[in-house]
């Protein structure tokens, strides 16, 4: 394998535990009963917390209040709790912060592998469908701030993913999570794609927390789900709808402050969108550069915005933002060309003329002659 510039590239083979969990059942009828009886899932993240289930009362009028004893780790003391409560302590006791390891030997075991990625989610990744190929991370001896996040090389069945392990972390907590609060039977993956035009509605009307109220949920699941065959499979038209209803929850993250989680959820939008592109993509690249204008980070702003324009985005709604980010970045020739071509949109405001005062404020006596001689002209678009 050819390893990508200052990175070392660590196969996972010896360390990744795929088909543990199929098999403990071979061969074990019992245990294909009691994972028919709680759920595999649950079966699985009671292996992984340590729990030993040790009886069920089956309920299959409601398979949530079904009675479940079990023993913790090797104690011999017999606890009981509906399933639907065991299922949730489960899910929070795998989703408890650990201590991992911020580097590896030159040459480490696999038990340093293992410790380093954490052995939890190298037995919960298979539950979900992921293969962990190898482990990238930086040669000894960079300089910090040079320093790329470690990432793994995720196999998806259809597709394969290159994830910060950070990210891979905290995807498969997510699902985690998801599979914890869903009742048994039901889907994990249960987005109701009717609230997405009360979504729009609320933030239309500046009801940025009602907005958050109903899809403040999504993108969790949303990681996990894209990064599944199920979710591949998706019909193009709900891949857009999944697009737009998180440009709309990052549009009512940035209204309300929260940047950060804003600029997260958006990129997951543009990665829904950019499965079948159009307008919402557009939209979405328009939106995170307005996150980004706000923050002052204009050199990052500049390449999002102009992403939006050559993918449709209305040139109405970008120029401004992108003549802002020009001015911050002392490009005032650009600068004054896309307030001028937003004015020839229609578009006006203190905001617009305060930054074209600034840019020709910036130019001075040479643009206005060059304007006297050349004058602006849009032509139609």
């Amino acid at each position: 394998m050819i390893e990508p510039m200052g990175r070392r590239v660590l196969p996972l083979d010896e360390v990744r535990a795929d088909g543990w969990f199929e098999r403990l059942g071979d061969g074990a009828p019992q245990f294909r009963e009691l994972c028919e009886a709680l759920g595999e899932k649950v079966v699985a993240f009671a292996i992984v917390a340590g729990v030993r289930i040790t009886a069920v009362a089956l309920d299959r009028r409601a398979p949530d209040a079904s009675v479940v004893s079990f023993c913790l780790g090797d104690e011999e003391d017999e606890h009981q709790l509906p399933l639907g409560e065991l299922r949730r302590r489960l899910a929070s006791s795998l989703l408890a912060d650990e201590p991992f390891p911020t580097t590896l030997s030159a040459s480490p075991t696999a038990q340093e592998l293992q410790r380093f990625i954490g052995y939890r989610y190298l037995l919960l990744a298979p539950l979900f469908g992921l293969t962990l190929c190898h482990l990238e991370l930086a040669d000894e001896g960079e300089e910090d701030e040079d320093v790329e996040p470690p990432r793994v090389l995720v196999d998806l069945g259809a597709a394969r993913d290159l994830v910060p392990l950070s990210e891979l972390r905290q995807l498969i907590k997510d699902r985690v999570r998801t599979e914890g609060q869903a009742a048994a039977g039901a889907s994990p993956f249960a987005i109701d794609l009717n609230v997405v035009p009360k979504a729009a509605e609320a933030n239309a009307a500046g009801q940025w927390s009602k907005t958050i109220e109903l899809l403040g949920a999504w993108p969790g699941p949303l990681s996990m789900l894209m990064r599944t065959r199920e979710g591949q499979e998706l019909a193009p038209e709900v891949k857009a709808s999944l697009a737009r209803a998180l440009g709309l929850l990052g549009t009512a993250y940035v209204e309300l402050g929260n940047y950060e989680w804003a600029e997260e959820v958006l990129r997951l939008g543009i990665q829904w969108g950019q499965a079948v592109g159009g307008d919402a993509t557009a939209d979405l690249f328009r939106r995170l550069g307005h996150a980004h204008v706000i923050r002052d980070r204009h050199g990052q702003a500049i390449g999002l915005l102009r992403r939006a324009l050559a993918l449709g985005a209305a040139r109405e709604d970008v120029l401004p933002l992108l003549a802002r980010s020009f001015v911050a970045r002392e490009r005032f020739v650009a600068a004054a060309i896309c307030v001028e071509e937003a004015r020839s949109l229609g578009v006006d405001g203190e905001e617009l003329e305060a930054t074209h005062d600034r840019a020709t404020e910036a130019l001075g006596e040479t643009w206005a002659r060059f304007r006297a001689v050349v004058p602006a002209s849009f032509g139609e678009r």
